[in-house]
């Protein structure tokens, strides 16, 4: 309770901050409503707008608002409507409450109206808000880069729910590695780490990705075959679990073959984890990307993969070719958690270069961000082509690479909190042992 208490004081100096600095009384933050599919009365799964949930210790339901205030007791509006066709949302209890000035509504006119001063809204935009409080700015956008800018920082009571977040991530994907040792399929794979992360599909904070054999090659794999595998050469599981809306973002390989395939996921695992001990106070993540390409131009000289020396690998961008996008990015209330690029609270733009076009990060690191740490090694038939026409002195002995193509690719992942005293890796403190 005392780590809630002293996370709504960190928010409210956040957002009191930036209400007297752009000239603001209060600010409303609405969590959302239900959204619906074309022509159709079924909703899609609804997400709570992170800047609404930041300040509560239960998953929003629709029509849920917050109101900040500069001298006042944080408000909450709970939707109070009786609904015989679905669950009605109750009054939300607990201790935590005390902190809270709550109140139920069934619509925006029930509160809206009796709001003074100057107001901010945060978050969707409902269709009669226009209509209710004309006035009213919507997402300005001082005031939104200022607090997106600052939710890279997490306080302790975040970092718990990252943790739990973590742990039930953790136990998907020791059911997962399991199922796919039994030779299951993609499909049986998925609902086996499901079970054991105790989700349902839309409970996920992404799309899990279940790549068996050449599917691996995919980075957003979207299919999830029924048909088990005729030989399970490779795994790769990219899927995460939620915590109070905070997320965990974990990939993990596993492969059956004792030769070369399996001698790259080691490396690749060692390389992985000499990344994250780099993840310090200070250090800029676009040199530790550069880090990696560098890592992986190494493996591939070391298996004759490539014949080039690392230097000639990175002027040629051959790296780039096998392992395509970034080492990581921001996590917290959204798994690409905001203001990857963004460098100060004025909103400053730093974007990635030609070198990393694909990286959601490039602000230097610092105490109590949390981040993904997530090279890979893949082998991906439309890179290659285009390596082979661009590049004839490429260096690379194709014939070998064909041989492990069948594979598909390498992709390991944690998350990681940057502290003072270094890096605390949350994934494999989950695993509990250095062998997840």
């Amino acid at each position: 309770m005392q780590q809630y208490a002293n996370h709504l004081d960190t928010l409210r100096v956040r957002y009191q901050t930036a209400l007297s600095a752009n000239g603001y009384d209060q600010v409303i933050i609405n969590a959302g409503q239900l959204t619906y599919y074309a022509d159709d009365d079924h909703a899609h799964p609804f997400h709570p707008y992170p800047f609404a949930q930041q300040w509560l210790p239960y998953r929003l339901v629709p029509n849920t608002f917050v109101v900040i205030s500069l001298h006042d007791k944080p408000r909450l509006i709970w939707p109070a409507q009786e609904d015989f066709w679905h669950v009605s949302p109750q009054e939300p209890q607990g201790e935590w409450t005390e902190h809270w000035r709550i109140t139920g509504a069934m619509t925006l006119k029930d509160w809206l109206p009796s709001l003074s001063g100057n107001i901010a809204w945060l978050g969707p935009v409902p269709t009669e808000l226009n209509q209710l409080a004309p006035q009213i700015a919507v997402n300005p956008s001082g005031m939104k880069s200022t607090l997106a800018y600052q939710r890279a920082y997490k306080t302790p009571y975040e970092v718990q729910w990252l943790i739990e977040a973590s742990e039930r991530g953790v136990a998907g994907h020791r059911a997962a590695k399991q199922a796919f040792y039994e030779g299951l399929s993609e499909l049986e794979i998925y609902r086996a780490f499901l079970t054991a992360s105790g989700q349902r599909e839309i409970d996920e904070p992404y799309p899990g990705i279940v790549g068996v054999n050449a599917s691996a090659a995919v980075l957003h794999y979207e299919h999830k075959s029924p048909r088990r595998p005729d030989s399970a050469r490779t795994l790769l599981i990219d899927a995460g679990a939620q915590a109070n809306g905070y997320a965990s973002d974990i990939t993990r390989t596993y492969t059956t073959s004792d030769g070369l395939f399996g001698a790259l996921l080691a490396d690749m695992d060692v390389l992985q984890r000499n990344l994250v001990a780099g993840a310090t106070v200070g250090t800029a993540f676009p040199e530790l990307h550069t880090r990696a390409l560098q890592g992986v131009a190494d493996i591939l000289r070391q298996h004759k993969l490539c014949t080039l020396s690392v230097d000639e690998q990175m002027a040629k961008r051959i790296p780039q070719v096998f392992y395509p996008h970034g080492l990581g990015h921001l996590l917290g209330l959204q798994v690409h958690d905001l203001t990857g690029h963004q460098i100060d609270i004025m909103g400053t733009v730093q974007k990635p270069t030609e070198e990393a076009p694909f990286l959601r990060l490039t602000r230097t690191l610092e105490t109590d961000m949390v981040l993904t740490i997530e090279p890979g090694l893949y082998f991906i038939p439309m890179l290659l082509k285009h390596m082979t026409d661009t590049h004839h002195q490429h260096g690379c002995d194709l014939t070998l690479i064909e041989q492990l193509m069948p594979f598909g690719g390498i992709r390991i992942e944690d998350n990681i909190l940057v502290t003072a005293q270094g890096p605390r890796n949350l994934t494999r403190e989950a695993f509990v042992d250095s062998a997840g």
